[in-house]
């Protein structure tokens, strides 16, 4: 199973947007793929239409009560995507954990005891901190994502990330790696945005991700009918720059490129 922790300490910069309609155009493409909802607040969870009710168990039971995938594990309503849902609950996690054994690594032994075949790509979308949840995506994963907002103080928590991302593979995970950014909320009418583009390109070039996640709508709308832009409106600029992402993210993994043929 191909791991790959969505994340970025700044709030609001498109994460949970990016998981949801990544994962639902991986599945799109006959991948099997489970996401992991991480992030407290559950907006992952409520984007895919996961009622609060149908969370009997969550990302918590995972992490403190040693509770498996499969059976935190809920089907969506597209074909091919599984998610584990977020509860209040996980709000205490950090805390409860702190007592628990080998506690930055909790998710990564229940990712390790994923039945073979069942899960061909995972997505976890961390929540908007660099904390212990957080921690603990970056230990169990192959690779980061990292949704960018096209602004000046994004680039900020840029280095803050890469910095931490750095301490993990030093620590903990030598095998991580950043997959790329994807630049998100990019409106051609603001020159500042093609200012910030221009200046992440000219720092990390390749890494960034050609395709750019336009400010749109229809994306925003999505989640508060419980479905991915892709389902809510396929047509939109929105969900095609994000299929879009999806054929480019399918390249930079060969394994993946592989299956997904």
């Amino acid at each position: 199973m191909i791991r790959i922790a969505v994340a970025n300490q700044k709030g609001g910069v498109g994460k949970t947007t990016t998981a949801i309609n990544l994962a639902t155009a991986l599945a799109a493409t006959g991948l099997s793929v489970l996401l992991i909802d991480l992030d407290p607040q559950g907006n992952a969870s409520t984007g895919l239409g996961i009622a609060r009710n149908d969370r009997e168990y969550s990302s918590y039971d995972l992490l403190t009560n040693e509770s498996s995938l499969v059976q935190c594990c809920v089907p969506t309503q597209i074909p091919g995507l599984d998610v584990i849902p977020a509860t209040v609950d996980l709000s205490g996690a950090e805390i409860e954990m702190v007592d628990l054994e080998m506690r930055t690594h909790r998710l990564k032994a229940a990712m390790d005891n994923a039945p073979e075949d069942r899960w061909q790509v995972c997505l976890i979308d961390c929540p908007p901190s660099l904390g212990l949840l957080t921690l603990n995506a970056l230990v169990a994963t192959d690779q980061v994502l990292v949704p960018l907002q096209c602004e000046f103080f994004a680039l900020e928590g840029l280095s803050q990330l890469l910095q931490t991302v750095e301490r993990v593979q030093q620590r903990f995970n030598p095998d991580l790696s950043i997959i790329g950014v994807v630049l998100t909320m990019y409106d051609r009418r603001n020159r500042l945005t093609d200012q910030v583009s221009d200046d992440v390109r000219a720092v990390l070039g390749r890494l960034v991700f050609d395709t750019v996640i336009p400010r749109n709508v229809r994306l925003s709308e999505a989640p508060s009918h419980g479905m991915p832009a892709l389902i809510y409106d396929h047509r939109c600029v929105g969900s095609e720059a994000y299929i879009a992402l999806a054929r480019e993210f399918i390249t930079r993994m060969p394994r993946m490129e592989e299956e997904a043929a």
